[in-house]
Formats: C-alpha cells, sequence, structure tokens
C-alpha cells in the first residue's frame, strides 16, 4: 500500500496523538486488529522520514492530515468501516457529549490535594470541522480565487454537456462556490447520501432489522418473517450479522420445547409492497427488492459489487432455512408464501447491525440493496405504502422536516439506478452539512461512511497520484451521468463539503478522472 506525503510525519506526529489520545479508549480492539499493518507503514515511512528539513506550513497540515487519515485508513480496511467498536462510535459520542464540561479527568476536581497536577486539558475533538471547533479549521474564503480554480477544471469536456457544482466551507454553512448549483439533474449513486439521512432520521443510528420466526399452533405452520435486512446472511463466516444459522438453531429448539418435530414452512414478506423488480429491470447490480432475502440474494460468495442474483430470493431463503432446521432435527414442508396472523407464537429472532452500520456499508460500498430497503424501511416509518413510489414519498417528507432545500427533488428509488431521480449539487451539499451538524450525532454516519480516497470502497482504485486520504466523497455513475459529493480537507486544514455532477458523458473512466481532479484541485487550494 502506498501512503503520500509521509515526509512531514515529525511534525504531524504530536496532531496524531492528539487525536489518538480523544479515541483511543473506543479503538483499543481495532488497532489491535491493525497493528501489524501499521507497523509496516511506519517501517516503509522511516527512509523518508529522516530527510525531513524544513517545510511550509501548508505542507505541515497537509502531510498532518493526510498521515492521519491514512492511518485511520488502515484502521478501517483491517476491522471493516462498518465496524461498531471503531471510529464511527467515536465520533458519533464524541459529537453527542459536545454539550458537556468534558470527561470526569478534564475538570477541578472538588477536594483535590493542593499539590495534585492540573487536570488535563480536554483531547481535540476526533473531527473539529464537524464538531465546530476553532483551532485547527476556519471558515474558508470565497469567491473569484475559487471560481479561477474550479471553472477551467468543470469545463473540461470530458464531463458532458452539462455540469452543476457546489462547494460549502462544512464549520460556517456558507457557500463558497455554485455553478448551476440549484438545476436538478439525475444524481446516481449519489442519491445515497439522501437516502441515508433519511434513514437515520427517521429511525435512528441504532435501530436495528429483525427476521424472525413464529408459529401458528392451530394450524402447525411455521413462518419465518422477512424483516427487510439484505444483509441476513447463511455464511458461516457471517460475525456482526443476522445470522440464519443461528434462527434455525434457535427455532428447532423453540420448537423441540413444545414437542413438535415436523412443521409446514412458510415465508412473509409482506413488510414490503408493490413492485419487486426495480425499474432498470434485471441486473447484477440489485437484486429483486424483498423483505426476505439472504446475503443479498448473491449466486456467488461476493458481499459487494455486481453479482448474479437468484430468481425469487425470499423462497431461496426460506428453502435455505429449511436445510438448516433439518440438520436440527426438524422436519419440514416445501416452503411457500404466506402471512403471520396476530395468534402466531414467536419462536426466534435475530437482528441486523445497528442502522449506523448499515449506512456505512452502504455509503463504503454503494450498496444497492441496502439502499432500497432502507428507503422502503423510511416508508414504513411514515405510513406510508413500502414500495418504490412510497419509499420516494417518505423520503421527501423526511428531508423536508430536516428544513432541506428540495426544489426540484425527485425520488424513484433509494439507491440511484433510477434515470428518473432528480437532486441538485445544493441539496447534496445540504445533506453533508446536516449531517455534519454537532446537533444532529445520529446522522453522523452519512458522512463516517463516505469512502476515503486510495483506501476504501469505490474510491479505493482511485487518487493514486491526487488527493489520497484528504477526500471522502460518495460516487455516482450511470450511462451518461458522472458524480462525485463528499467532503475535502483543504490545503490551509479547513473542511469543506462539495457535490460535482456531470451529464451527458460519453466515457467513464476519463469522466472520474476529471471529477477527481477537480476534488484533488479543492484539497490543493489554499484560495485566498
Amino acid at each position: 500500500m502506498v501512503v503520500p506525503e509521509l515526509k512531514p510525519w515529525r511534525v504531524a506526529r504530536p496532531h496524531v496523538t492528539r487525536v489518538a489520545n480523544a479515541v483511543r479508549p473506543r479503538l483499543a480492539r481495532v488497532t489491535t486488529a491493525a497493528r501489524p499493518r501499521v507497523a509496516r507503514l511506519a517501517r516503509a515511512a522511516k527512509p523518508q522520514v529522516t530527510r525531513v528539513t524544513r517545510a511550509k506550513t501548508w505542507q505541515y497540515t497537509t502531510g498532518a492530515a493526510t498521515v492521519g487519515l491514512a492511518l485511520a485508513a488502515v484502521v478501517v480496511t483491517a476491522a471493516g468501516p462498518w465496524d461498531s467498536s471503531g471510529q464511527r462510535k467515536a465520533e458519533r459520542d464524541r459529537a453527542a457529549a459536545r454539550a458537556g464540561g468534558g470527561g470526569a479527568d478534564h475538570g477541578d476536581r472538588p477536594g483535590a490535594a493542593a499539590g495534585a497536577p492540573k487536570p488535563a486539558p480536554s483531547a481535540a475533538s476526533v473531527l473539529t470541522g464537524l464538531g465546530g471547533g476553532t483551532h485547527t479549521v476556519r471558515s474558508a474564503p470565497g469567491g473569484k480565487a475559487f471560481a479561477d480554480v474550479l471553472d477551467p477544471l468543470l469545463n473540461d469536456p470530458s464531463l458532458g454537456s452539462l455540469r452543476t457544482a457546489a462547494v460549502v466551507d462544512v464549520t460556517t454553512g456558507r457557500r463558497l462556490y455554485a455553478s448551476r448549483a440549484g438545476e436538478a439533474v439525475t444524481p446516481a449513486s449519489t442519491t445515497k447520501i439522501a437516502t441515508a439521512v433519511a434513514a437515520l432520521s427517521a429511525l435512528g443510528p441504532d435501530h436495528r432489522l429483525t427476521t424472525r420466526t413464529v408459529y401458528e399452533p392451530d394450524t402447525g405452520e411455521l413462518i419465518l418473517v422477512g424483516g427487510g435486512d439484505p444483509t441476513l446472511t447463511a455464511r458461516e463466516d457471517g460475525a456482526g450479522e443476522a445470522d440464519l444459522r443461528t434462527l434455525a438453531r434457535e427455532t428447532a429448539a423453540a420448537l423441540k420445547r413444545t414437542g413438535v418435530r415436523e412443521a409446514t414452512l412458510s415465508y412473509d414478506t409482506t413488510l414490503f409492497a408493490g413492485q419487486e423488480l426495480h425499474p432498470i429491470g434485471v441486473n447484477d447490480n440489485i437484486a429483486l427488492v424483498s423483505a426476505l432475502m439472504v446475503d443479498e440474494a448473491r449466486t456467488d460468495d461476493s458481499t459487494h459489487g455486481p453479482a448474479p442474483r437468484v430468481a425469487d430470493p425470499a423462497a431461496e431463503a426460506a428453502r435455505t432455512f429449511a436445510e438448516l432446521l433439518e440438520t436440527h432435527g426438524i422436519t419440514t414442508t416445501s416452503p411457500g408464501p404466506s402471512k403471520a396472523t396476530s395468534r402466531a407464537e414467536a419462536l426466534a429472532e435475530v437482528a441486523s447491525p445497528p442502522l449506523s452500520a448499515l449506512v456505512e456499508r452502504m455509503m463504503t460500498n454503494s450498496d444497492n440493496d441496502i439502499a432500497e430497503a432502507l428507503a422502503r424501511h423510511v416508508a414504513v416509518a411514515a405510513g406510508e405504502p413500502a414500495d418504490f413510489r412510497g419509499a420516494g414519498r417518505a423520503t421527501l417528507a423526511r428531508l423536508q422536516k430536516l428544513g432541506l432545500p428540495l426544489n426540484g427533488a425527485v425520488f424513484g428509488d433509494g439507491s440511484g439506478l433510477n434515470r428518473d431521480n432528480r437532486l441538485n449539487a445544493d441539496l447534496l451539499t445540504a445533506l453533508l452539512l446536516k449531517a455534519a451538524d454537532p446537533a444532529r450525532p445520529d446522522l453522523r454516519a452519512t458522512l463516517t461512511g463516505l469512502p476515503v480516497a486510495g483506501f476504501t470502497g469505490t474510491l479505493s482504485a482511485r487518487y493514486g497520484d491526487g488527493a489520497a486520504g484528504l477526500v471522502r466523497a460518495k460516487t455516482g455513475t450511470l450511462t451518461g451521468v458522472n458524480a462525485l459529493a463528499g467532503t475535502v480537507v483543504n490545503r490551509d486544514g479547513r473542511l469543506l463539503a462539495f457535490a460535482f455532477l456531470a451529464s451527458g458523458t460519453t466515457d467513464p473512466v476519463t469522466a472520474q478522472a476529471a471529477l477527481d481532479r477537480t476534488a484533488t484541485a479543492l484539497a490543493n487550494c489554499a484560495c485566498r
């Protein structure tokens, strides 16, 4: 792994140390897992460190930010960007606790001995820009300087016939640059930013999706009830996810306690409604949208990205469940669809990781199956039909409650695969600002799930010669559409949010490269 800009390590070390101290209790387990890779990174950097002599202030700042983000990316890669004990939880808890006066060790202690050492100063926040701190993140200047930098890049012919853009200062919320920013266009997968904010706002970051089994004593029917969790797994290594194997074992044990050894097996998918097939049609990028599926209905061992899918996810999940029950001594009939009644007796259940973790996984890998499931859960929470249209209405209503600018916004789905979707750059940057609001720590997973340039998710193979580690952004790609929206730490250490959307592109590779150059220019720009 190549980590750029390691030369200022000695200067950056105090900054990294302060951040590490701030999150050490919650990162201990993740750090242990990542230690061998961090050691290799340090050994690789050592020859360059010895050559450090002088550097400008901005070089120190950029170097410190790069090293800090690079090391964070190593931990993320080792433990998974959605690890419940990793940085995401530390950031969320830090934001939630900002109203307090600091930790137990950071204030005057009544009754302390007169000669006792003074309390240690409070550590800097993990994401200063998100916490509203003023020591390292300042309000960024706007105006002609940004236009001078961005206009030529956005005029690149590879970005097609229509380009829209917006840049805002995360600390102040001030718009620094706009180019047709209010014009609603096809956003592709940057739609997932809106889906994330809507789902977290409607359900809360700790909400879990539950798959359960019930028994109808009058009919002897065992029903597998789908909870709309596409991450439900039947893999043996599915630690941390809702596990169909565990559900089968506990269901069998519950049936045996009542003397039942045979049952009619059914499955219930009625949590979701309407058409299951996405408007894009049969496609390796998404399964049928069903309230019951196992491992996203993939027919291979993949966990993200395109893959062939089973023709009927719910029926296949039920057949797998029947096979698992048989290993525990329960014989069932061939499964068919049904609906659990209020008379059904609960047997067992398994729960997904918290919603914040699902959002991070969706954002990092641009997971379409999770996105469509979460959009339908927003519909369920709003009392709307849990279909494509109901999910779109519920998402709009939820974002409206948050006071976001929705002029021209259209949600035909939650994933961004639907070309009828319409969002503008102003809305995308407003969503990022809302997720960064210290008063809304419940939305923070929208940001912490963003892929890290050059390190994670859909940006892992990009920015090799650019702003690796400094840009975190959601990608968007459809035929003729390329988009990028996220955050960037610029040359002065300021945190900016941006959205770049291009339509009419003819070559996705050159269009992506042009967008990456534009985000890199933001990272390298002092723009005073």
